[in-house]
Parts: C-alpha cells; sequence; structure tokens
C-alpha cells in the first residue's frame, strides 16, 4: 500500500520517506517491501505522519500475516486433552500480568 499509492502519490522517493519518518532508508525499505513486519514504534511514526491511529498499522499487519501464515503452509496442532487439566486465565489488577490457575476436573464438580 504504502509502495503502491502513498510514496507515488505523494511523489516521494523511499529516501524522502524514511528522512520525513525519522528511520533509515533500509528500516523503510524492509517494511514497505514486505521483509519486515510493521513494529508498534513504526506503525505510530505511520499514523503521526499519514493520519489514522497505530491500532489500525498494526490490525492491517496483523491480518496481512494471518492471510500470509494461511496461505503459505497448513498449520497442524495435536488436540488438547482436557480430561487432566482445565486451564483459566485471570488477570490480576497490575496490567498486563496474568496467573495461570490450573484446576482438575475433580475440582472443578
Amino acid at each position: 500500500m504504502i509502495r503502491e499509492d502513498v510514496l507515488p502519490g505523494l511523489d516521494l522517493t523511499v529516501t524522502a520517506a524514511a528522512n520525513q519518518l525519522g528511520v533509515s532508508r533500509v528500516a523503510l525499505s524492509r517494511v514497505i517491501n514486505g521483509r519486515t513486519a510493521i513494529s508498534a514504534e513504526m506503525a505510530i511514526r505511520f499514523a503521526q505522519w499519514l493520519g489514522g491511529s497505530a491500532e489500525t498499522w498494526l490490525r492491517a499487519q496483523a491480518q496481512f500475516d494471518l492471510w500470509h501464515a494461511g496461505r503459505e503452509k497448513r498449520i497442524r496442532v495435536k488436540p488438547v486433552h482436557r480430561a487432566a487439566v482445565t486451564p483459566e486465565l485471570v488477570w490480576d489488577k497490575r496490567p498486563k500480568t496474568r496467573i495461570i490457575i490450573r484446576r482438575s476436573i475433580q475440582e472443578l464438580r
């Protein structure tokens, strides 16, 4: 999108765009050529540069990653046997802290 639409529309080279974003030409080139994912920091830069929100840029990256992963290979996962242990995720009052509590089926009955 940036390579095909934004740079030509603004009549910018990768080098000029990188200068405006405050990143190296190589860093921007890796993102726009699909060799590196958009990081949180780059999402903030794109949001400030082109508008929108950093969350929108990160969601677009996540959607692309999921699409790409689904096309490249079939992901195989062995199913978990739920009879032994049921995990519950409980969030602590502190942000981004999680405690995993495991209870056996017998305790749940």
